[in-house]
């Protein structure tokens, strides 16, 4: 063999040995790759922002998902039939109870007044005659001049006639309301939409859905606890919801808003839905500037006990994957831990751990995507009053 080959053969004995030393190393845990648990990481530890587990008595406060619906819901129908010949309102505006809101025909039921007021005089008259006759033949019989009989049937066709007279005026008063009825009114203070009928429509009475007013002022938001969440707070209630919960209800607007009228839980339903698992409460809210509309999406906060000695973190601090919560803590000589935690309720840019952190327990707050479990990193200490910038995660 030449020098030469010797020499390549050489050159790839060693490289093969170092490939193999470093494997070794590898595998025994004496050389950490890039990226690995414990690596040491390029350009040094990562730095983090990391925050003290605050622990101190906390008033807890729920939040629900609500929904604002009317207290009253009425459909507007006619009592008569007949087409619609006007409209006061248009769809959309604020009526008030009592307005008038649509005109049907009324021809048909002028001149059924008119027909009924024609039978009442014929029967007043023939009332009048036979009540006369009666009279009469009373005086008559007293006096020996005619028989009883005669007397008894007088007597008999006056009163006939007059329930005839009760009869004819009953259908006259009811002609005289179906009259009235053809002026629709809303029965409530509300909103009245805008899916109502137009002009030349024909409605059949106790039928047709003219249209539909909303009251506005005050209204429910309906919401649901859960089957637990009920029990502890009539546990805490001696079997009914705390004042605290009941009364002094905060409402929050989609935008995040807080809205300026605090409400109290007006009814609560009879019994868990079995379908889901959860009770339905509606709290009624002033609405006088007409800002809470049916239908809106609003949270309600309501504040419950104190929990004493509460574990505290920033919401910005927890991780959520797949249905989990983890932090990252700092352990022994500055290493990233990564620990799971169960959390309870949120206070507000804060959250209450349940389980698996102590006041001891350091939590990086920002830049855990920068570190892996068990590597170095390099910690700055923060306190509650730096959470109010966005964490650069």
């Amino acid at each position: 063999m030449s020098e030469k080959k010797s020499k390549k053969w050489y050159f790839i004995g060693l490289l093969v040995i170092a490939v193999l030393a470093i494997a070794v190393g590898i595998r025994s845990g004496l050389i950490k790759l890039p990226g690995t648990p414990g690596a040491p990481q390029a350009g040094g530890p990562a730095a983090v922002k990391v925050m003290q587990v605050i622990k101190k008595d906390t008033p807890l406060n729920y939040e629900f998902v609500g929904q604002v619906v009317a207290k009253n819901e009425v459909k507007i129908m006619a009592k008569v039939s007949g087409k619609i010949v006007e409209k006061m309102v248009n769809g959309g505006d604020t009526v008030v109870k009592g307005q008038p809101l649509f005109k049907i025909d009324d021809k048909q039921y002028r001149s059924a007044i008119l027909a009924n007021q024609a039978q009442v005089a014929q029967a007043e008259a023939a009332y009048s005659s036979a009540n006369m006759n009666a009279d009469r033949y009373a005086t008559l019989v007293s006096q020996d001049a005619i028989d009883r009989k005669s007397a008894d049937d007088a007597a008999s066709t006056a009163r006939q006639n007059q329930a005839a007279v009760a009869s004819y005026q009953a259908k006259l008063q009811q002609a005289e309301e179906d009259l009235q009825d053809t002026i629709i009114l809303s029965p409530v203070d509300g909103r009245i939409d805008v899916n109502d009928l137009s002009i030349g429509s024909f409605v059949s009475a106790g039928a047709t859905v003219m249209a539909n007013v909303s009251s506005i002022d005050p209204v429910w938001v309906q919401f649901s606890m859960s089957e637990n969440e009920y029990l502890k707070f009539a546990q805490l209630g001696n079997g009914a919801l705390p004042e605290n919960i009941k009364n002094n209800l905060k409402l929050i607007l989609s935008n995040g808003t807080e809205y300026p009228v605090m409400g109290h839980i007006e009814q609560i339903d009879r019994g868990i839905n079995t379908d889901t698992g959860s009770i339905t409460l509606k709290a009624v809210f002033a609405n006088s500037q007409r800002l809470l509309l049916p239908g809106m999406f609003a949270r309600i906060s309501a504040q419950g006990e104190v929990r004493q000695g509460a574990i505290l973190i920033p919401q910005r601090a927890v991780q959520q994957i797949l249905g989990k919560t983890f932090v990252t803590v700092i352990g022994e000589g500055d290493t990233a831990e990564s620990r799971p935690v169960k959390m309870g309720v949120k206070v507000g840019n804060m959250w209450l751990v349940e389980e698996g952190l102590t006041e001891n327990d350091r939590v990086v707050v920002e830049g855990t995507n920068k570190i892996q479990p068990g590597a170095p990193v390099q910690v700055t200490m923060i306190g509650p009053d730096d959470l109010t910038t966005p964490a650069q995660q």
